[in-house]
């Protein structure tokens, strides 16, 4: 046996490259060794029979909380590592609001390596923007974008004060980095739990306005013009902050933004009866703004799709909607949900697998998320036709807490490798 591995049958998708072509691909050393569509397998080389299905890059998450450290109970490094490995994720951007939140340089080594032990997972962490995810003093930034920080934030706080964002995006260009901002006025989401409008009147929710969004995004962009960093701006939910980002780009500011699958899937009315599994931050919206994002997909103005994996223990969310945790479980279900759109028309299927793949690694500025000679063997395996229901209670992962649990999707992970070894399937 020469250890290779030599996939055969398969439809090679590399949104990098604009391949999408019948062929093969052999994986020597774990890495592509040669792909293409009159490729031969070597002698005595392990054969993987596609039967058609679609061979891709391994997918690249650009946000996903992890349980660990501290809220282990939620979910665990191991138990996200199993729920990413299931939906095809090789390499996951880990948002610093832990416990303690990672401000330290030694935690970051720490996250690379507990990663790298999981031997399916790379976990890329971003830094604390501010101490302790607490939005009073900077954090120091220089120190850990060296120690391997690929990007800086809060998390799922906002980072409210106009100066510090200032100090912020123009410190983090030095290094770089762009800065991650949760993209919600502070003052106008305090103790929010639905978006304002006539459901959340009828339920008696406490209400964020939807221009909550637009604001920050607005004072945000103005500031990177100011300080001349790169601001992005993470799960964007509404027409009116699409609308300012569009513009923005085409004025040559340096933005990018990302989008999660409930806010181009679902809409408020997802709550129903005060359904907490739906309760999300920021908060589901009303149909035009889902129709607006799906829209931005589609014209380029969203760079990429994020899991916004959320993890929540039951207890989280057996409270009132009110007092309910906000977030979604969204690993094992990022590719089916995303696919959505494609079966939908409104995105090609490279276009939908370029946003889970080359364009978020090329945002965290990393060498993953294409196929090519030399470039590592993580890879997702999958058939875009195989139609499956999610359910909460089966989900791979610690976590249950899914906003689409009963959801009838088409779109099935085969198998998933890292660097050349089948960690799913």
């Amino acid at each position: 046996m020469t250890g290779d591995l030599f996939f055969s049958g398969v439809r090679l998708l590399d949104p990098a490259s604009g391949r999408d072509e019948p062929g093969a691909l052999l994986v020597r050393d774990g890495r592509i060794a040669d792909l293409g569509p009159a490729l031969a397998a070597p002698e005595g080389a392990a054969r993987v029979e596609g039967g058609g299905a679609v061979l891709c890059p391994g997918l690249v998450d650009l946000r996903a909380a992890l349980g660990e450290p501290g809220f282990e109970y939620r979910e665990t490094i191991a138990s996200a590592a199993a729920a990413a490995a299931a939906g095809g994720i090789t390499t996951l951007a880990a948002l610093p609001d832990t416990r303690p939140a990672i401000d330290d340089p030694a935690l970051v080594r720490h996250l690379l390596q507990r990663g790298a032990e999981t031997g399916s997972l790379d976990i890329l962490p971003y830094g604390a923007l501010t101490r302790g995810c607490r939005g009073e003093e900077m954090a120091e930034i220089g120190l850990l974008r060296e120690a391997g920080a690929v990007a800086f934030g809060d998390g799922a706080r906002a980072i409210g004060p106009a100066r510090l964002m200032a100090r912020a995006l123009a410190y983090a260009a030095g290094f770089g980095a762009m800065v991650v901002q949760h993209p919600e006025d502070p003052s106008l989401a305090e103790g929010g739990a639905a978006t304002a409008g006539e459901l959340a009147t009828r339920l008696g929710l406490p209400a964020i306005p939807a221009a909550a969004e637009a604001i920050l995004v607005a004072r945000d962009l103005r500031l990177a013009r100011l300080a001349g960093g790169h601001v992005h701006f993470a799960h964007v939910s509404t027409a009116e902050a699409l609308a300012l980002i569009r513009a923005a780009k085409a004025d040559g500011v340096a933005v990018s933004c990302d989008t999660a699958p409930p806010y181009f899937d679902l809409n408020e009315t997802a709550i129903g009866d005060f359904r907490t599994y739906a309760k999300l931050s920021p908060p589901l919206r009303c149909e035009s703004d889902r129709e607006a994002v799906a829209a931005a997909l589609a014209d380029g103005t969203i760079d990429a799709v994020a899991s916004d994996h959320q993890p929540r223990d039951a207890d989280d969310k057996r409270l009132p909607f009110a007092e309910a945790a906000p977030g979604g479980a969204g690993l094992a279900t990022l590719l089916a949900v995303t696919l959505a759109r494609v079966h939908d028309g409104t995105l090609s299927l490279c276009a939908a697998i370029g946003l889970l793949t080359a364009r978020p690694a090329a945002l965290l500025g990393i060498a993953a998320g294409r196929l090519g000679p030399g470039a590592p063997a993580d890879l997702c395996l999958f058939d875009p036709e195989r139609a499956w229901r999610i359910d909460a209670d089966t989900l791979p992962g610690k976590a249950r807490n899914t906003p689409f649990d009963g959801r009838a999707v088409e779109g099935r992970v085969l198998g998933t490798w890292k660097a050349g070894r089948r960690v799913f399937g």
